[in-house]
């Protein structure tokens, strides 16, 4: 991992105004996070942590601070720049998974690749090197009512790396999964950490799943209280299928 921080988050604040009410999610934080670190990111509803995923993944844009990520400070992209910068390199990974039920894993996981300029071929090339990546090659024609929830959530990945971005952002990815399956995403997580150099930053409320990190941060009420390390190693679990 090299010395530079790959996100690094100076005074970063987030303020919301509901009619003459201010509401401050994030407030004044500091953070570093290495190039190839596993983040988790845990604390109390309304602690500030989704808030704090979003603007690493350029979805919203802080108040005041700065945000670099991967050298690029996002905090001052516009709009158009800050939606360019976040097609190529982040991949965002939701609870529910949000799965088009009428397209195959195949055709979901294409889908950001549609308003790119490959060619077909170049896009299949990549659609079947991510569903690879989360061993579902052989659920390609497959739609989502014809899989399992962890078998969807590994479609999900897929789609959030086949356009092979640095930063992997993923809010309570195994909330909605079994035990062996959640076991199942996080072992592929940090896999693609360890083995693909992805750097990924995760909400979690489940403390087994944040010891899949390798370190935890805990928010409250917007701001750092405390930060550990984690790397636990993963409850064995049954090879995806």
């Amino acid at each position: 991992m090299s010395d530079e921080p790959f996100i690094r988050c100076r005074g970063l604040t987030k303020v919301y105004h509901k009619g003459t009410t201010e509401v401050i999610p994030l407030e004044n934080l500091d953070l570093d996070v290495p190039r190839g670190g596993f983040l988790a990111l845990m604390g109390p509803s309304g602690s500030g942590k989704t808030t704090l995923l979003n603007l690493i993944a350029g979805i919203d844009t802080p108040t005041s601070g700065s945000l670099l990520v991967g050298g690029v400070e996002i905090s001052k992209l516009r709009r158009a720049a800050l939606t360019r910068w976040r097609a190529g390199n982040v991949g965002y990974i939701f609870q529910l998974y949000h799965l088009v039920p009428i397209l195959s894993a195949f055709e979901n996981v294409e889908l950001p690749l549609l308003l790119s300029p490959l060619t077909r071929r170049e896009r299949r090339q990549r659609v079947f090197t991510a569903l690879d990546l989360v061993g579902l090659t052989d659920r390609a024609d497959h739609r989502p009512t014809e899989l399992s929830g962890g078998q969807e959530q590994r479609v999900a990945i897929a789609r959030a790396l086949v356009a092979n971005p640095n930063l992997l952002v993923a809010d309570e990815p195994t909330g909605d999964l079994d035990r062996e399956s959640a076991g199942q995403i996080l072992a592929l997580l940090r896999e693609l950490v360890a083995e693909h150099g992805k750097t990924v930053v995760m909400v979690t409320h489940d403390p087994k799943a944040a010891a899949a990190a390798t370190v935890i941060l805990h928010l409250e009420k917007g701001r750092l209280v405390e930060a550990e390390a984690a790397d636990a190693p993963l409850e064995p679990t049954h090879s995806p299928s």
